[in-house]
């Protein structure tokens, strides 16, 4: 039986490594291709200057490059503090709760910041259904599908009452309603469209899809509580 133990786990070894393998490829890949706009904010940046690092694209997807070993530190620092204290899942709890913030929060702060006339133009919004993504071009329309993935990926795997996609759908479409409501209201030089919001909330969607077969596991049996402790015998 140890044996046949032995031979199962090493597929189960063999995958993971080869999707870490694939993972740390395509972040290299990722940065091989944006090194050049990248490394023209980067002075700017380690400078600590405000302009030209975060309120430029290219500088804030930097930092958000800069800050993943210590997103990776945290993970690692909560994960160790829940297992002391026998929590179960620790590492997947962790991980998912790091990953909402840091996946979330760029993308939220691109959406927010504001244009060339921010404050002086009038407030734009289009409520008419699949007009704009014409207009999105490719680029628009990944980057808009990305702005709620983090969230829609990791929040049913934190989260149990999420593990639903009618929920993540909501989540999703509320999220990015608020978004855009801030936008109009603070007269941010942005158009307020409802594709923004279509395309958003199918982003989130997909991206809780792609991670389902481990928030079905979470909704199943509650991992936020330590394990009890034994009762001693006799």
């Amino acid at each position: 039986m140890n044996h046949d133990a032995s031979l199962s786990t090493r597929p189960r070894r063999a995958r993971r490594i080869v999707l870490l393998s694939l993972a740390i490829l395509g972040l290299a890949g990722a940065v091989f291709i944006v090194r050049g706009p990248l490394m023209m904010s980067a002075p700017r940046c380690m400078a600590g200057r405000w302009h030209g690092c975060f309120d430029t694209f290219n500088g804030v997807v930097l930092m958000t490059l800069v800050a993943l070993p210590l997103a990776g530190l945290v993970v690692w620092a909560l994960a160790r503090r829940r297992r002391a204290v026998g929590v179960t899942s620790a590492w997947r709890m962790s991980l998912a709760e790091v990953g909402m913030v840091h996946g979330t929060v760029p993308f939220l702060w691109l959406t927010m910041m504001p244009g060339a006339g921010a404050g002086i133009v009038p407030a734009r919004v289009s409520l008419v259904p699949l007009r704009d993504l014409v207009t999105m071009g490719p680029l628009g329309i990944v980057g808009n599908l990305l702005v709620f993935a983090a969230l829609g990926f990791f929040a049913p795997m934190r989260f149990a009452a999420l593990a639903s996609v009618p929920r993540i759908l909501a989540l999703g479409a509320g999220c990015s309603v608020l978004v855009e409501t801030a936008q109009y209201v603070l007269r941010l030089d942005r158009v307020s469209s409802v594709d923004d919001v279509l395309v958003n909330t199918a982003g989130t969607v997909l991206a809780a899809l792609a991670s389902r077969r481990w928030w079905r596991t979470t909704a199943e049996e509650p991992s936020d509580q330590p394990r009890p402790a034994p009762a001693p015998a006799g």
